[in-house]
């Protein structure tokens, strides 16, 4: 199946582009909860302002050693909400912990969000980063590598096949059907970080890669090695990467960067210019968090929606280039690189 053909997938991925997204909530806040006030408003605004995607974080419980629970609610209940409230930005999962869960129920919760959404979600899957978690679901930490491969044959199956024959860690499943499924008959899955699995694997498996924020060189380098891997696995595939990013939007747009958490505080004119050099290395999406932001979320979002989402959308704008009129009346930065 062409999951490239999928609604959510085709909002979200171009290839030799680069799009943005938002990590949910968007909201800036200190320690590890958020308010969750205003965050439909945010969405809806995120949507209106031409984003491509909005992502959800699955953290079953609150680690406090941890610094950060994402936007506390269920996954998949919010999912739910949101695509009741919105209408054509994407809605991608990033990432449900695969490892935790019963990849049946994984299924059934991501068709119904895919059909109530119109073929929006995007589904992206990790085996958990947090081993404290493992012991109260009564699991082993160190088997969520093996858990989360036998899980995703399993999703993979019951999403795309009518009435599949499976014998797995799981149990067995025999004439007996999964549904829904999902609008296209299939999901797009993208697995994040290494899921303990060979990059081999992820590259021949998935359908992207989502990964973190690394100095520019060494992410150039990662990418390289993405369309590489991809390019031998699957030749002819388009295969997205994908990357996160904090940032502190600054007022004055010039602002050099300062390194925050996986991330950066700058200006909007150095955004502008590190997401071009990410789309230029073969990037094409980043997810923006505002978390450590030290602006209104609200007023962060216009700015970003008005003079940054232009040069990374469907519509594209031309990114100005070093050298070109533009960029001289710009004044200079320090480079990002």
């Amino acid at each position: 199946m062409d999951r490239s053909m999928h609604p959510g997938f085709r909002t979200m991925f171009a290839e030799g582009r680069l799009t943005l997204g938002l990590f949910v909530p968007i909201e800036a806040y200190q320690g590890s909860i958020p308010t969750m006030r205003d965050h439909l408003a945010r969405a809806r605004q995120a949507e209106r302002l031409g984003f491509a995607a909005l992502w959800v974080r699955d953290v079953p419980l609150y680690d406090p050693s941890f610094g950060d629970v994402g936007q506390i609610y269920d996954p998949w209940v919010y999912l739910g909400y949101l695509a009741r409230h919105t209408r054509r930005i994407a809605l991608a999962a990033g990432s449900i912990v695969l490892s935790l869960r019963h990849p049946l129920h994984v299924a059934k919760a991501a068709a119904s969000v895919d059909q109530l959404s119109g073929g929006r979600l995007v589904l992206g899957i990790a085996s958990g980063d947090r081993p404290v978690e493992f012991p109260v679901f009564g699991l082993d930490a160190e088997t969520r590598g093996e858990r989360f491969r036998d899980s995703f044959e399993v999703l993979r199956q019951v999403l795309e096949t009518q009435f599949p024959e499976i014998e797995s860690p799981f149990g067995s499943l025999h004439d007996v059907d999964l549904l829904p499924k999902p609008v296209l008959g299939t999901l797009p899955l993208l697995v994040t970080g290494s899921s303990r699995q060979p990059m081999e694997w992820i590259a021949a498996q998935s359908d992207g890669w989502i990964t973190y924020p690394r100095p520019l060189a060494a992410q150039t380098d990662v990418i390289a090695m993405w369309k590489r891997l991809t390019a031998e696995a699957a030749p002819g595939r388009f295969k997205p990467f994908v990357q996160s990013l904090y940032i502190d939007l600054t007022d004055d747009p010039h602002t050099a960067p300062t390194p925050i958490h996986l991330g950066f505080r700058l200006g909007r004119t150095m955004l502008i210019e590190l997401l071009n050099k990410l789309e230029s290395r073969g990037a094409n999406h980043v997810i923006l968090n505002l978390k450590y932001g030290s602006r209104p979320a609200g007023e962060v979002l216009e700015e970003l929606g008005a003079e940054v989402v232009p040069y990374f959308s469907k519509q594209k704008l031309t990114v100005p280039t070093e050298g070109s009129e533009e960029a001289r009346e710009r004044r200079k930065p320090t480079s990002v690189g």
